[in-house]
C-alpha cells in the first residue's frame, strides 16, 4: 500500500491545533494520575531512498517500497508474557503533570520489510564482490532479489519516544467517558536490522540508528473510572543515518521516511 504519510502528519498537526483552540480542557484526569497501556499497531511507510556504503561499494536504491509484517493472531503469541513482544506492539506509561495534560514514555515496536522482487533504480558502484552485481550504475533498473539484497527492520523498527498529550472529555454516559487525545512526541530509533547484502555475513543486532518525531490524535473510552480502551492514529518522520547492515562495522546504510501507525491499546489509570 503506497501512501503519503507526510500529508497525514500535516493533517495531524492541523487537527491538533484546531482541536486545542476549541477545547475547554474539561475532563476527569487529574494532576498526579498515572496510566499505562499495552496494545498493537498496523504501520505503513512512504517510499524512500536507501544508501549502502562499504569497503567495496557505495550505491543508492531509489524510491523503494516497504511494508509492515503482522504476526498471525493466536492467544499464545499475543497474550503470553514470554512471546507477547513478537507482534507489532505499543507500550506506554504516562504521568499527568497538570489536569488533562500528561507526559509519557513509550516503545513503538513496528516492523519494516523491504518488498522483495520490486524493480528499483540504482546509482553508484559495486566492486570486487565476486558476484554478477559488480559494476557502475547510473539510475539503472535492477530487481531487489535474493543474492543482491534482503533488508528489514523486523525485530523491529523500535521507536523509543517521549510524548506530551492533552485529553478532553466530550461525553459521559453512566460509567463510560469519551475523551479526545492530541499529542506530539520525539525519540530515538533502536532497530534490530536483519540484512543480507551480496555475499556479506548477515547482521541481526540492535543498533542506535537515528531519531523520529511524530504527531498523534486518538479516542479514549474510559470504563468504570480505571480501565480504558484507546485508538490512536500516529504520523511521523524518521531519519536513520547510521544503520548496521552486516557483521562488518564498515558496512552501513542510511534512509529517511514517513510512517503512519494505527494503534489499538488497552490500559489502566491509577487515580490518586
Amino acid at each position: 500500500m503506497n501512501i503519503q504519510p507526510n500529508k497525514f502528519l500535516l493533517l495531524c498537526l492541523s487537527i491538533i491545533f484546531f482541536t486545542n483552540s476549541l477545547a475547554q480542557n474539561t475532563g476527569d484526569y487529574n494532576k498526579g494520575d498515572i496510566y499505562s497501556y499495552w496494545g498493537w499497531n498496523w504501520s505503513w511507510y512512504s517510499k524512500s531512498d536507501i544508501n549502502f556504503k562499504g569497503d567495496n561499494y557505495n550505491f543508492t536504491i531509489h524510491n523503494v517500497s516497504a511494508k509492515d509484517r503482522q504476526t498471525a493472531f493466536t492467544l499464545d503469541k499475543y497474550l503470553n508474557p514470554s512471546s507477547m513482544t513478537i507482534p507489532q506492539y505499543n507500550f506506554r506509561v504516562g504521568y499527568f503533570v497538570k489536569d488533562n495534560i500528561d507526559i509519557s514514555f513509550g516503545i513503538d515496536h513496528m516492523k519494516y520489510v523491504l518488498e522483495q522482487d520490486q524493480l528499483s533504480r540504482i546509482s553508484g558502484f559495486i566492486e570486487n564482490s565476486g558476484t554478477v552485481y559488480d559494476g557502475v550504475y547510473d539510475n539503472t533498473l535492477l530487481p531487489i532479489s535474493d543474492g543482491f539484497l534482503q533488508y528489514e527492520h523486523s525485530d523491529g523498527l523500535n521507536y523509543i519516544n517521549f510524548e506530551i498529550r492533552k485529553h478532553n472529555m466530550f461525553l459521559e454516559q453512566n460509567n463510560i467517558k469519551f475523551s479526545s487525545i492530541t499529542g506530539l512526541g520525539l525519540g530515538f530509533m533502536l532497530p534490530k536490522t536483519n540484512a543480507k547484502l551480496l555475499t556479506n555475513d548477515r547482521n541481526d543486532n540492535f543498533y542506535l540508528s537515528g531519531y523520529g518525531v511524530h504527531a498523534l490524535m486518538g479516542l479514549n473510552v474510559n470504563l468504570f473510572k480505571n480501565f480504558f480502551v484507546q485508538t490512536e492514529f500516529k504520523g511521523g518522520y524518521t531519519s536513520l543515518p547510521a544503520i548496521r547492515t552486516t557483521a562488518n562495522k564498515s558496512d552501513t546504510a542510511s534512509q529517511n521516511f514517513f510512517f503512519i501507525q494505527y494503534n489499538l491499546v488497552f490500559g489502566y489509570l491509577w487515580s490518586f
